[in-house]
């Protein structure tokens, strides 16, 4: 009888072990963290946040705009901009018309001129009227020039204060806050009413919709691996189901580097290891800085 039990109890003790054996088969290939560019958004002008209607894990679809920064004082500057302008624009019209009272004057002078100077061939008219009316001549195009170049500065300043508009209207644009593209909200750093100043972060963002899973791999893997392949990536496990997703393999580092100490690879740990990016389709299951594998297939 004892034998009998010490037969059983090997037997037992056998496939009890079994499966253990049978471990390497399902062990992975890489181990790495799932990681996602994030971007932040900053004031583009100073001022007080009059609205900001996003919170963290917020999740936008396309462009939105999400808040605006005051621009009371910006609009009031553009409006006294818009009154000096045409201040400016009004004088310009006085010049003009004082250019059109010489033009005409001088239009006279030039038929009193040709008749003058038939006069003169007729002996009908002295030297002293043909120089006179040359000399008034003279004097209409000078004081045409001086208005001319008159109201070419006054034209430098209407175009310097249309430019001054342009950069104040570029201010307000900026005065706006926008999520530029799908996202989704990681942190916000500021609420509605606080004060800021141009270039103060106000949240970050991060389009979560596929993440990259950055793995470790030595140098006697690579072989196995190429840009665009597709692999097996494995996260944590549901009860004792393993979840697996499909990834495909968009970067791979030239240059290798130390472990990650928080890196673990199939074999004893190497020294040196080569990054690659393994890029996912997020169905919502995944997060940034989870743990992650992957397999050959």
């Amino acid at each position: 009888m004892r034998n009998i039990f010490k037969i059983s109890s090997l037997g037992i003790l056998f496939l009890a072990l079994l499966p253990a054996c049978n471990t390497n088969e399902n062990e992975s290939d890489a181990y790495g963290n799932f990681e996602a560019v994030d971007y932040t958004i900053s004031a583009e002008n100073s001022g007080k946040i009059l609205h900001l209607n996003l919170e963290e894990g917020d999740v936008f679809t396309q462009a939105t705009e999400v808040g605006v920064i005051d621009t009371t004082q910006l609009y009031l500057q553009r409006e006294q901009l818009k009154s000096q302008r045409k201040s400016i624009a009004a004088g310009i019209k006085n010049i003009l018309s004082r250019i059109a009272v010489y033009e005409e004057q001088k239009s006279i002078m030039e038929k009193d001129q040709a008749r003058i100077d038939q006069m003169f061939r007729d002996k009908a008219a002295t030297q002293k009227d043909v120089d006179d009316i040359h000399g008034n001549i003279l004097v209409v195009q000078k004081q045409i020039q001086s208005v001319k170049t008159e109201n070419a500065k006054v034209f430098g300043e209407l175009e310097s204060i249309d430019r001054k508009m342009d950069a104040i209207s570029d201010m307000i644009q900026k005065s706006r806050i926008f999520v530029p593209k799908a996202a989704t909200v990681l942190e916000k750093y500021h609420e509605t009413y606080e004060m800021v100043n141009a270039g103060t972060p106000l949240f970050k963002l991060a389009d979560l919709r596929s993440l990259d899973l950055r793995v470790y791999v030595s140098g006697d893997q690579l072989p196995e691996i190429k840009l665009g392949q597709q692999v097996k990536v494995i996260i944590d496990k549901q009860g004792e189901q393993e979840q697996s997703l499909s990834g495909k393999i968009t970067w791979i580092s030239a240059q290798s580097e130390f472990t990650p100490k928080i890196i673990q690879t199939k074999k004893e740990r190497v020294k040196l290891v080569y990054a690659v990016k393994v890029r996912v389709e997020n169905d919502g299951r995944l997060k940034i800085g989870m743990p992650g594998e992957i397999r050959w297939k």
